[in-house]
């Protein structure tokens, strides 16, 4: 689907090695309007131009050499999105030391390996819950020297010479005393240098960091701007956590383009920043849109007839013409077209606007499997959804879709510029370009065994190509076997059972048993008011996650959902559980991706008794 912007003039990309590119864009853009943000904990939003973004960035690389940091020398940064967070970056990057990011709701297990295994002696913190933890670790951590924090409103010790707030450190840096030697440094900096090391939680295994150069991004973020269509006119809220690759790579495009970036710190908060800026684009997960595509249904479902049968027909309108026409490159009738303007002004508008989408660009969406039926929804409002593939070590993007060329719903889109993919004889999507990794930190067996024999990188999904486009079909180490020897795809079969109103989590059970399961998470909100509504009793949310009633209910359901699956894929019995998969549990990833073998050790007794 062709996305058009009328009367919109495209700066120029600025593609300059990360060492000086907040500079560059800065001489370019001066007073500009850079980023808008909050404070810790405020209500009011706040702006910073691109000249002022610049002398906070000098500001943090003479501080940091004013503290001894040495080049490529690995810092911590473990916070939630702030501005800080970004000066820290580019800071860094402006002396050649390699930033180390951790999630916000890091493990001090986590932490204290990814802190011992980079040496890491200096740790950026963002709030209280982040400080306690790197409190905590500090005595275990022989390498770490020095905590810093971002937020003015965490209480740390008197005298303790170990911890500092930012403002003190950027004091370090006033009246630039370096930056001489910062100059030098951003002079000497080369695309072999390493700019990140992401350690992935991964759905199996340790952790391992995942090395990331300079020439990583920059071929990235030349590959991205032949099909991206971010403008110096976006303005970009940053909703995913910056410690992700999709939104590091997506945020360093952004400003390659002089978008303004809206730093989004608290992602409680997200639905209401929306609504408070106006985005244009916003990077996000499918689970995002599927809440979306819950709640204007919900909306919908509590109108009139007459408002729900006018929404129905509208969103049929809006799927004719913007996925059987639009997104095929095809150009709908006149009489279609019309009918979906007025229906596209008068109700999608709406919607749209409760969003606080009312600009709507595009907005890239990646890091799992999108619901044909809510990408079809998105797109079906107005809304274009710009459906993706990537991996930490490919730098975010494989591929997506190019929003100038056709694009069918349910593929991750064409290869972006650069990106060799070749498909394995046993289905694998192999990868080869400038912006694959060369390897993990300080793991040369695990490097070796990432790469084919011919330089190819193993992404441990399955997938193909048809027509340009590259499908996927599972993660080859989630593939279950039944007992009775039908291979199950675990993701395919939870994206068509997710868009039910009721599920909020799912998780497929098959590996070595008679039939499938499913562990389900159910909205409880939506459940507590079907049970009031049909005068079902109930003590608590375990009782009531137990109740025949409510089984019979959500069976029906998902057996309208399924369908088309072969009957050997259809979830026979499942289990509503009473609390949802958490990250403390060790359930999730930070990317809020399952644990398979952790979600089998926890619910042993649940899923021996659907077998029973």
């Amino acid at each position: 689907m062709h996305v058009v912007r009328k009367n919109v003039k495209r700066m120029q990309q600025i593609n300059s090695h990360l060492s000086r590119l907040i500079h560059d864009v800065a001489a370019k853009l001066g007073d500009r309007e850079a980023l808008i943000y909050k404070d810790f904990g405020g209500k009011q939003w706040k702006s910073y131009s691109w000249n002022e973004f610049s002398q906070k960035v000098k500001l943090v690389s003479n501080a940091l050499l004013n503290m001894g940091v040495g080049v490529q020398e690995n810092i911590g940064v473990f916070s939630q999105n702030s501005v800080q967070y970004l000066f820290t970056d580019f800071g860094a990057w402006g002396i050649r030391a390699v930033t180390i990011p951790f999630y916000a709701t890091s493990s001090e297990q986590q932490i204290q390996f990814m802190v011992n295994d980079a040496q890491i002696r200096f740790l950026f913190v963002g709030e209280q819950a982040q400080y306690d933890k790197a409190r905590r670790i500090f005595p275990t951590c022989k390498s770490l020297e020095r905590i810093i924090v971002y937020d003015p409103a965490v209480s740390i010790p008197d005298g303790d010479k170990t911890v500092m707030h930012f403002d003190e450190f950027l004091q370090l840096g006033k009246g630039l005393p370096r930056q001489s030697e910062v100059d030098n440094l951003t002079r000497e900096a080369t695309m072999e240098d390493t700019a990140n090391i992401l350690y992935t939680s991964g759905t199996t295994g340790d952790s391992k960091g995942v090395v990331l150069s300079c020439g990583q991004y920059h071929a990235a973020m030349e590959a991205n701007h032949k099909c991206v269509p971010v403008t110096s006119e976006d303005r970009v809220l940053n909703f995913l956590p910056f410690t992700h690759i999709f939104e590091k790579g997506w945020k360093v495009l952004c400003i390659t383009m002089g978008a303004r970036l809206i730093v989004n710190t608290n992602p409680l908060e997200v639905q209401q920043s929306m609504r408070e800026t106006h985005p244009t684009c916003m990077s996000s997960v499918p689970r995002f849109w599927e809440k979306v595509y819950h709640g204007v249904l919900e909306k919908i479902e509590d109108s009139g007839s007459v408002k729900r049968r006018l929404f129905k027909h509208a969103l049929e309108v809006g799927r004719r013409h913007n996925i059987e026409y639009l997104s095929r490159g095809k150009r709908p009738p006149m009489s279609l077209h019309l009918e979906y303007e007025l229906l596209n002004k008068t109700v999608f508008s709406l919607v749209r606007k409760e969003l606080g989408l009312e600009n709507a660009h595009f907005f890239p969406t990646a890091g799992a499997t999108v619901s044909p039926q809510v990408e079809e929804f998105v797109h079906s409002i107005g809304i274009c959804m710009d459906v993706g593939y990537g991996l930490t070590e490919s730098l975010a993007t494989v591929s997506c879709n190019h929003l100038d060329k056709p694009f069918t719903v349910g593929s991750v889109g064409r290869p972006i510029d650069s990106i060799s993919i070749k498909i394995s004889d046993e289905g694998e999507i192999l990868l080869k370009g400038p912006t694959i990794t060369k390897g993990y930190y300080k793991r040369d067996d695990l490097t070796r065994q990432a790469f084919t024999e011919d330089g190819y990188f193993h992404t441990g999904d399955s997938g193909y190509m048809q027509n340009g486009e590259l499908f996927l079909k599972e993660r080859i180490k989630d593939l279950f076997k039944t007992s009775n020897g039908k291979y199950i795809a675990p993701q395919m079969i939870e994206s068509k059972l997710i868009v039910d109103k009721y599920i909020d989590q799912i998780a497929i059970i098959a590996d070595q048993k008679k039939y499938v399961s499913a562990l389900i998470v159910p909205d409880y909100r939506l459940l507590e008011e079907y049970a009031r509504m049909h005068h079902i009793d109930f003590i608590d949310l375990r009782d009531l996650c137990q109740n025949g009633q409510i089984h019979e209910m959500l069976m029906e359901r998902i057996d309208t959902l399924q369908q088309q699956l072969a009957q050997y894929e259809q979830v026979k019995r499942f289990t509503l559980l009473p609390h949802p998969f958490s990250m403390e549990r060790g359930e999730l990833t930070n990317t809020l991706k399952i644990k398979r073998r952790v979600l089998n050790e926890n619910y042993r007794k649940e899923i021996d008794l659907m077998y029973t």
